[in-house]
């Protein structure tokens, strides 16, 4: 079963749902599986996504218009395309950057494992930066 997610960044009515809608349903999300937010990728408070997540079950895929309407943070990003791994639910995005992703398919596992890889490297050298400027600190 397929479930999908759309969102859109401002609250104030100036962006549509619509583009996100056709995408998915024409992907073969039926409407009343597609799950909605309307506000930023950063907020953590997420009605909609959370209530798609709960619906999703093994076997079944989540698909998103673009991968930036799941979020905007690469750290984030990879830990819900992982807690999808580990409740054995795939994964795909269907048009922008990310469009290669689809956690079903061995190309699409393997393009999402270099993502992983460079959040891993992005957190570590945002600890190696850290580090140095304590230690410049101590200097002084």
């Amino acid at each position: 079963m397929l479930i999908g997610y759309m969102r859109v960044s401002k609250t104030d009515g100036s962006q549509h749902l619509d583009l996100q809608k056709d995408a998915l349903l024409a992907a073969g999300v039926k409407e009343d599986r597609i799950y909605q937010d309307c506000g930023s990728g950063r907020n953590s408070q997420r009605p909609g996504l959370e209530a798609g997540l709960k619906a999703l079950q093994p076997g079944n895929t989540l698909v998103v218009w673009k991968l930036d309407r799941l979020g905007r943070n690469l750290k984030d990003l990879v830990m819900i395309v992982e807690r999808l791994r580990q409740r054995e639910v795939g994964f795909k995005v269907l048009a922008g950057a990310g469009a290669e992703i689809d956690t079903s398919t061995a190309n699409g596992r393997l393009f999402f494992a270099v993502f992983a890889a460079l959040a891993e490297y992005e957190a570590e050298l945002s600890l190696f930066r850290q580090t140095e400027g304590i230690k410049m600190e101590i200097k002084g």
